[in-house]
């Protein structure tokens, strides 16, 4: 607690991890973060099934563009948003698309353009043609599993799957107490490195100084670990957790007429890809 109020997610040290954060608070236009995780997650499932089996650019690049359009409108305009859609992704896909490439067997490519040659290797251009084309499909799977990765927290997630396909509450909140341990292992671990440096333990530099200090870490990081499982458990033991087949729920995450729409137009812009420039059966 503040002054103030509750300490909001975004005030709190580690938010970034926490699972347990509370939803972003965004202006209205950032609607991802206002739709059910259900729908965020089932819409795009079709078109990821899809770009699996494609071979050609064209599709890619097109669900490439609509993840875009969704990430820059319905998510918070944030400086690591900016990094990973117009720096990570597309370097990692260029990345990816010359090691594949390189791999492609050049007996199955075009070889009437010559790119590269080394003695008698030679990297022709259908393999960098198909090599991209791969890294495309890659990245648009990935752009797509953002719109509900950058829009969506792990209890909403959670509560979701237990309100509304009827995920057994035992392995939904249990599965989500697991989660939370990440955090607490990134503030114990904070505090055994402050500790350390108290104690000026391990002190140095180099490869081995490193490993010294990391196995110095991992010892009072799994005692924390298990005084913290212990304590979980005596928690839940004492709440009566997984007594009784349900459990009331304190925050409710509904299934709304927005979500259906959503669902519905994702899915006719993924059919209307399909349709533009998927060739026509027989060709």
């Amino acid at each position: 607690m503040t002054a103030t109020g509750p300490l909001v997610a975004a005030q709190a040290p580690h938010a970034t991890l926490d699972p347990y954060a509370d939803a972003v608070t965004a202006a209205p236009v950032r609607f991802l973060y206002r739709l059910n995780p259900l729908a965020k997650l089932l819409a795009p499932v079709p078109a990821m099934v899809l770009l699996v089996f494609v071979r050609d650019a064209a599709i890619p690049l097109a669900f490439l563009v609509v993840s875009y359009a969704l990430l820059l409108v319905g998510v918070r305009f944030t400086p690591r948003l900016v990094v990973l859609l117009l720096l990570a992704l597309p370097l990692g896909a260029v990345a990816i698309g010359f090691g594949f490439a390189l791999w492609t067997d050049p007996a199955h490519v075009d070889h009437s353009v010559v790119l590269w040659q080394v003695g008698s290797w030679k990297l022709y251009g259908g393999a960098l043609l198909i090599g991209m084309a791969t890294a495309l499909r890659i990245a648009a799977i990935v752009a797509l599993t953002l719109i509900a990765g950058l829009s969506t927290t792990g209890p909403d997630l959670v509560r979701a799957c237990v309100q509304q396909l009827r995920v057994p509450y035992r392995i939904g909140y249990t599965a989500l107490a697991a989660f939370r341990f990440v955090p607490r292992f990134g503030h114990e671990l904070d505090v055994i490195r402050q500790a350390h440096r108290v104690r000026g333990a391990h002190g140095g530099r180099g490869p081995l100084a490193g490993i010294a200090r990391w196995s110095g870490y991992l010892v009072p990081l799994l005692a924390g670990a298990i005084r913290h499982a212990e304590r979980v458990a005596l928690a839940m033991d004492a709440r009566a957790f997984g007594a009784y087949p349900d459990r009331t729920e304190r925050h409710l995450v509904p299934f709304r007429a927005r979500d259906v729409v959503f669902i519905v137009l994702f899915l006719a812009a993924s059919a209307a890809i399909a349709w533009i420039f998927l060739p026509p059966p027989g060709r």
